[in-house]
């Protein structure tokens, strides 16, 4: 397996500017308009569900080729696990896992923002969310594109009440934390994580690279055997 380069970054520490924006999307509401591709998605994932009718859900979001999906479904056979990715290609490569889907697992192609606002709009959320090593966008210009630097942040709160994001980069695993905190009050916990079974496959590459793994979430860390 090729060895991974870890995260360069100017940035030393939490971005200065970290506070006032998560604060101003909290004060205005995210309102770009839904594109149709998403809005037919989210139409895909509502007839699933209905037919499915299981105890629970878990949203998996910008899961790449959907193998932490499919693995967060054969791990929870009682409830559907939705993966969400913008990228077609990712969802349709020729791997093992993508021919062998459960029945609980539902991949999508959509923009997570987009996505995130139909379900709150219609009043529907999940047992947990999981973001498992999102673009980290290191450099300090591009803070507006990491995820807790998006105007969908707020979001977040209103779609599942437990949720774990996984990085290589500490630094952002630490922002992560403190915009959840300015969001809900809630601290959460912040760690070192060792899976014994990576979950993704940018979590197997950077394990072999001999890369920190960093967590952050207000419940338990997903473990996978």
């Amino acid at each position: 397996m090729n060895q991974s380069r870890e995260i360069s970054s100017s940035q030393q520490g939490l971005h200065e500017h970290l506070e006032s924006i998560v604060l101003k999307h909290m004060a205005h509401p995210f309102q770009k308009p839904v594109q149709l591709h998403n809005q037919q998605a989210f139409e895909a994932f509502l007839q699933v569900k209905q037919r499915l009718n299981l105890e629970g859900m878990l949203l998996d979001s910008c899961c790449g080729t959907g193998l932490s999906s499919y693995r967060l479904a054969c791990a929870n056979p009682n409830k559907l696990v939705v993966g969400l990715d913008q990228s077609q290609s990712r969802l349709t490569r020729d791997t093992e896992h993508l021919h062998n889907l459960p029945a609980n697992c539902l991949l999508l192609r959509a923009n997570c923002e987009d996505f995130w606002r139909l379900c709150v709009e219609h009043g529907i959320t999940f047992d947990k969310h999981s973001i498992l090593y999102p673009n980290p966008y290191p450099k300090a210009k591009h803070f507006q594109r990491r995820w807790h630097g998006h105007a969908a942040f707020p979001l977040l709160n209103a779609l599942a009440p437990v949720i774990e994001v996984r990085s290589n980069w500490l630094i952002y695993i630490e922002e992560f934390a403190a915009a959840w905190q300015l969001l809900t009050g809630q601290k959460g916990t912040t760690a070192e994580i060792h899976p014994r079974k990576a979950l993704t496959l940018f979590e197997k590459k950077y394990a072999a690279s001999g890369q920190a793994l960093w967590g952050f979430g207000n419940g338990a860390f997903y473990t996978i055997d």
